[in-house]
């Protein structure tokens, strides 16, 4: 199993906004990573005690960004006919919260690197993919948002750094534990993470 770089974890949630509203994929992504920047910016929550409150405003941009239903039947793969439909509504939950558990604090760790957005190639009517880079002092980080429009407006589905792919990885996983297990067990270590975090 593949582990996510520290690298791959900031840049995950730095660069993903994509929000539910019309447009191109490009300009989509776009805005919305420039709202997450300034919220990472803006010097009134840069004190510890604004930590949840910046927390609270990154959510927000969060739950607007993810086809989160897209996203978990794609980590799932094959695995998702395999659960029903509560288990199913259940796992896109807590899918959802050890995705923020596992990254938040890594996305508030952000020091000011520069973003730039290269290309966007559409793949189908209604799947892109945008090329976009974190440009530090040290080093250049490719990333490629996968997105996907079903008619609500353009959002993220998978995200690919360094060639890194967070819904293969995820699979990778979750295919392990269910080989020898039924989708029961799955969520039961998804509800133990969630808890201890």
């Amino acid at each position: 199993m593949k582990r996510l770089s520290v690298n791959f974890i900031v840049c995950l949630f730095l660069l993903l906004p994509a929000v539910a509203f019309a447009g191109a994929p490009l300009d989509t992504v776009r805005t919305n990573v420039n709202k997450v920047l300034d919220i990472l910016r803006d010097p009134a929550l840069k004190p510890a005690s604004a930590k949840e409150t910046k927390k609270a405003k990154l959510r927000v941009i969060y739950d607007r960004m993810f086809d989160k239903t897209e996203l978990s039947k794609r980590a799932l793969a094959k695995n998702w006919n395999n659960f029903d439909s509560a288990q199913r509504q259940e796992f896109v939950q807590l899918f959802q919260q050890v995705l923020e558990n596992a990254y938040m604090d890594k996305i508030l760790s952000y020091v000011n690197e520069k973003v730039v957005f290269d290309k966007e190639s559409m793949i189908s009517e209604n799947q892109a993919e945008i090329q976009t880079r974190i440009v530090s002092s040290s080093k250049t980080i490719p990333i490629v948002y996968r997105m996907i429009n079903k008619g609500s407006g353009w959002k993220v589905y998978d995200v690919v750094i360094e060639n890194v792919s967070l819904v293969q990885n995820y699979r990778s996983q979750f295919n392990q534990i269910l080989a020898n297990n039924k989708p029961e067990h799955l969520l039961q270590d998804l509800r133990k993470k969630v808890k201890e975090s």
